[in-house]
């Protein structure tokens, strides 16, 4: 189920918070640290704001409806937000499509890809369920 506020953004609040986060973990760490680094530090961050928030959750990937295989999210936040992090010197192009993927792979539509590099950069992604073509059902975890 999604959340729309006023000005029609899915899951609003929520990601909000979580690039507001973003934001102080850079800040407190600067650039130069491995990713796992990064996503620790914001777990303790979303955790301490009383968020839930999973970490490497493997999802199983359908094509036409059979399990193909497995594939691990960075995190889930709320039941509700794919984040995935990245920590390198320039942002590969295909990041925010690998994101994508991630949310055509589940029933979430709302994701977050969060670039610790030099400059600190967030990109909104949105797959919509009504939009899938092989639409899941619930997130499955392996």
């Amino acid at each position: 189920m999604s959340s729309k506020h006023d000005d029609g953004l899915l899951e609003e609040t929520l990601t909000h918070s979580v690039i507001g986060d973003f934001y102080d973990v850079y800040r407190g760490l600067g650039f130069g640290f491995r990713e796992y680094l990064y996503a620790l530090s914001l777990e303790r961050e979303l955790v301490a704001r009383g968020h839930r928030v999973d970490r490497e959750v493997a999802v199983m990937v359908y094509y036409r409806g059979e399990p193909l295989a497995g594939q691990t999210l960075d995190m889930i936040v709320d039941e509700k937000l794919v984040v995935e992090t990245k920590a390198t010197e320039r942002l590969h192009p295909s990041a925010a499509l690998q994101l994508f993927s991630y949310l055509c792979a589940t029933n979430l539509e709302v994701g977050l890809l969060l670039h610790f590099g030099r400059e600190p950069k967030f990109y909104r992604v949105i797959s919509q369920n009504q939009f899938k073509r092989y639409r899941n059902g619930d997130l499955r975890r392996e």
